[in-house]
């Protein structure tokens, strides 16, 4: 069921995110951002951490998820380090995910044979 659930939550989502790229005349890009701040905010306000545990990856994964991963880590470091908090939280909570993100993406540069749009 929790594998049902997150497949759900995240097909929603993106298919949600799919209808705002076609509908308007945002930008990947700021699209891109607007998810990743709105999942901040949600998760500042207290509503995107219940959805996560309710969802799972299907929320975890997508970009509002990587908001909450941010704010999660710059709250947590704001408690223990006060001000100073606001700029190292955000930075070790996302390291992780960031680094495999390059990582990986460098590997499969290597595999494949990719070219620049025209």
């Amino acid at each position: 069921m929790i594998f049902l659930r997150a497949f759900l939550v995240g097909g929603v989502l993106c298919a949600l995110v799919q209808l705002l790229m076609e509908k308007t005349k945002l930008l990947p890009g700021r699209i891109m951002v607007l998810l990743v701040v709105l999942g901040a905010i949600l998760s500042a306000a207290g509503i995107y951490g219940p959805f996560v545990t309710f969802a799972g990856a299907g929320a975890s994964v997508p970009l509002l998820g990587f908001g909450h991963v941010l704010m999660k880590g710059v709250l947590e470091a704001v408690r223990e380090e006060g001000f100073l908090g606001l700029f190292r939280g955000g930075f070790a909570a996302g390291a992780a995910g960031t680094a495999g993100a390059l990582i990986f993406g460098y590997l499969a540069s290597l595999v494949f044979d990719s070219k620049m749009k025209k």
